[in-house]
């Protein structure tokens, strides 16, 4: 144990993070190849998506087992297991021949890379002192944030120069890495011993079919058209049937897969409900931005990812700084400005229109990073500050696990609320261009002579500019949709600010005097 003592705390710092940001990386590395995946697997569309729907689900559902896992097998043996099936099955993931093996790979990655936030959160809060542990989060934060700024852009381009193949084959060299790194530099903490305890098989059970259904729900939903569908009728109806059980289950259980007697803490419930809360603005806004672009103002998938680059430029750039700031002040106050900052960039979005340059989608999603920055690091310090250590890989499991589902809750009702708004904008708007309209008929006129200049015939002609003011007409009703989007995302982020109010103040850790 006295090799425990003697790692440098910023070797285990490097050693965790490796593996935490290749598994947030692959989280997003993948939606840009869809469509080659499509075409090279001979897959349809609705198909294609369950190669992202696989990994969350498997996820998710190991997410909120993790400290669970680490006592059963020993936290160190566990962690070099996760990444060394991380890196085999990315390594299967990439040589898949069908698209059945692919998903099938897809879940034992997202399994596999399910601990990997989680522990890395747990060992760093254990590794850094007190008075530490918000500059702790806030590096954690920068390796967190930048796998969602360099997953698209990595994607794209490794899909556009290489193979998408090569997606994940790029995993390997990284996973040997960490793995060795992880052989040398990581120990398990003398409270963290192999627990020999009964396991508890009903938990397991439930939380997999509860999570794994709830997640997809979620996914499939706006696809399915909601509870008009009997496929998510049944997996709805499995799911809440499967989390209520659960959470009998495991407050009755001596040894629960997931403790949730941790919620008895007031504060970290509290910070739990916000962190959802700040995953679903979160996703459903980095979402939207790019569909915008790339459908309304007709953006490539580079142009796109270059406009939500700044902003988590601006994340990474701040973090460092919000961590000093948590050493010295209350991390609540941070937390409340950073909601606000947020709530703000979402109301500057609300102002799209289609005639914005490249400048006006910037300079929001800068704001956004900003605020983001203020949530995501004080928030975690505060939540996780009132946990003891031999819970410490539990809280960060469903502290992660709540994250990535308000995640997933933002971006379900976001894509559905889209269709539904551009449907209403569409009609209201359509009951004003008329032909009797003299404004309309002067527009089509221009058009149609526009288009007989080039030697169409007018009947040909005529269609034509009926077309293009329909087309002008739906552009329109989207973009109506994402500005109400955008503001109902703003109210979002001002709603939870009474939460904070529940969160308990954290006990100022002085840094010891030298002696």
């Amino acid at each position: 144990m006295a090799a425990e003592k003697t790692v440098n705390k910023w070797l285990i710092t490097l050693t965790v993070m490796l593996p935490a940001i290749m598994e947030i990386v692959d989280t997003s590395v993948a939606n840009v190849a869809l469509p080659h995946m499509q075409g090279s697997l001979n897959a349809g569309t609705d198909e294609i998506t369950w190669v992202l729907t696989s990994y969350l689900v498997s996820n998710a559902v190991v997410l909120p087992m993790t400290g669970w896992l680490a006592r059963m097998f020993g936290r160190k043996r566990f962690l070099i297991t996760c990444i060394t099936l991380f890196t085999m099955a990315s390594f299967l993931c990439g040589a898949a021949p069908s698209l059945g093996l692919l998903i099938f790979f897809r879940v034992l990655q997202g399994a596999a890379g399910g601990a990997l936030i989680p522990m890395s959160q747990a060992i760093m809060m254990e590794t850094f002192p007190p008075y530490q542990q918000g500059m702790a989060m806030a590096i954690f934060g920068v390796g967190a944030m930048f796998g969602p700024i360099i997953g698209p852009a990595l994607g794209g381009w490794i899909t556009d120069n290489m193979t998408w193949r090569w997606i994940f084959y790029i995993n390997i060299p990284i996973g040997i890495v960490a793995v060795i790194m992880a052989t040398f530099f990581i120990y398990d903490p003398s409270y963290l011993k192999r627990a020999r305890t009964s396991i508890d098989y009903w938990g397991l059970s439930l939380l997999v079919v509860g999570l794994g259904a709830l997640q997809i729900v979620l996914d499939k939903g706006q696809q399915e058209d909601w509870f008009n569908s009997p496929f998510i009728l049944v997996f709805s109806a499995v799911s809440a049937i499967a989390l209520l059980c659960l959470v009998y289950v495991e407050l009755t259980h001596p040894h629960p897969i997931v403790n949730l007697r941790l919620f008895k803490n007031v504060s970290f419930s509290a910070g739990n409900l916000i962190m959802f809360a700040v995953g679903f603005c979160l996703y459903s806004s980095i979402m939207l931005i790019p569909l915008f672009l790339q459908t309304l103002m007709g953006y490539n998938a580079t142009m796109a990812g270059m406009v939500l680059a700044p902003g988590g430029v601006a994340t990474l750039v701040c973090m460092p700084f919000v961590g000093a700031i948590i050493q010295r002040y209350d991390g609540r106050k941070v937390v409340l400005m950073g909601l606000l900052v947020g709530a703000c960039s979402m109301f500057i979005m609300q102002r799209f229109s289609l005639d914005a340059a490249y400048a006006d989608f910037v300079w929001p999603r800068i704001v956004l990073g900003v605020g983001l920055a203020m949530t995501f690091v004080p928030l975690t310090t505060v939540t996780l500050s009132t946990i003891a250590k031999e819970e410490m890989g539990n809280a960060t499991g469903i502290f992660s696990l709540l994250r990535n589902i308000g995640g997933s809750v933002g971006i379900a009702i976001s894509a559905t609320l889209l269709a539904r708004y551009s449907q209403f904008y569409q009609t209201n708007l359509a009951a004003q261009v008329t032909p009797y309209s003299l404004i309309v008929q002067s527009r089509i006129n221009q058009l149609k002579q526009a288009t007989m200049m080039r030697g169409v015939d007018p009947i040909t002609a005529e269609k034509s500019a009926y077309a293009i003011i329909y087309g002008t007409v739906r552009k329109h009703a989207a973009m109506l949709s994402y500005n109400r989007i955008f503001f109902i995302v703003g109210i979002a982020f001002l709603i939870i600010i009474p939460l904070l109010l529940l969160l308990k103040k954290p006990v100022r850790h002085v840094r010891p005097a030298a002696h």
